[in-house]
């Protein structure tokens, strides 16, 4: 069970923690629990409640009238809302509800409509970014297990992989990109959409994945001959060894550019005109 601060209820739904203790006082929406300290906490269906709530205030209902609606009837006025309006909070709102319950049906479900409605790369760049960054405070605070995060982000790998393998293959004369991770890195996803938007674009691929030895990325590339390595760095704490690892790379292939991205990415510290940082689909295309 999640057990949450104050603090990280108001991160997660948007609503200010004076406002959420207003809604506590008077209208008694959630009633929090307390450590032998005395400190306030909440739990995982207070925040699935203040997130439905914020959604349903901010869409015009009164906390009055809510605070007097069972559970079910706001979770009736959710789903209307969902087939109803477009607004990229809204969803994602509901993606953090489906992920805390592990709810893998709704959370399919939820990610297909998606796609429908806004299409893949709108859909991965404008609510599953979003929603990624809004519950990184859970893995922070240990509110999310390894369970949780292997579940959506499976999930969400699936749909990028899918994406992918309905794309046609790139022409024989197509410029070549190697995609990879350095050792230590796991965290694919990023690179999985940047395989997705190469590959839209026309470029051949090599998507090497997740924990690529230094050794093994400069023998596929003198063997495929890239113009172009993809990488995400993320794992701050592996600083040092991957400024290694990226000096080792430009050295022994002075001839390929490196484009990388990524939280840690401004960490590595490189002079050397083929590295090359950037922020999204457009600024890597603007690259190549």
């Amino acid at each position: 069970m999640g057990r949450y601060s104050i603090k990280e209820l108001e991160t997660l739904s948007g609503i200010k923690a004076h406002t959420i203790r207003i809604w506590e006082k008077r209208h008694r929406l959630i009633i929090p629990q307390r450590t032998p300290t005395n400190i306030r906490f909440y739990s995982d269906d207070d925040l699935k409640k203040i997130i439905n709530v914020s959604v349903l205030n901010n869409h015009g209902m009164k906390i009055s009238k809510i605070a007097e609606m069972t559970d079910s009837q706001i979770q009736s006025e959710i789903v209307q809302l969902t087939t109803q309006k477009s607004e990229a909070d809204l969803f994602i709102e509901q993606l953090i509800i489906a992920m805390v319950d592990m709810e893998e049906e709704q959370f399919e479900k939820i990610l297909s409509h998606l796609i429908v409605k806004f299409g893949f790369e709108k859909m991965i760049t404008d609510i599953t970014y979003p929603f990624l960054e809004k519950i990184g405070i859970l893995w922070q605070t240990g509110n999310i297990d390894p369970a949780q995060e292997h579940f959506i982000s499976n999930l969400i790998r699936q749909k990028i992989i899918v994406a992918i393998d309905s794309l046609p293959f790139a022409s024989k004369d197509a410029k070549r990109v190697v995609l990879f991770l350095p050792e230590n890195e796991l965290h694919e996803l990023g690179l999985l959409f940047y395989h997705y938007i190469l590959r839209k674009h026309g470029y051949k691929t090599f998507y090497l994945g997740q924990h690529v030895p230094q050794n093994d990325l400069v023998s596929v590339c003198k063997k495929h001959r890239p113009d172009f390595l993809v990488t995400a760095l993320t794992v701050s704490s592996k600083g040092k060894k991957t400024q290694a690892y990226i000096d080792y790379t430009l050295e022994n292939l002075p001839k390929i550019k490196v484009l990388a991205t990524g939280y840690s990415s401004n960490q590595i510290d490189s002079e050397n005109p083929n590295f090359k940082l950037f922020k999204d689909a457009r600024s890597l295309l603007s690259l190549l």
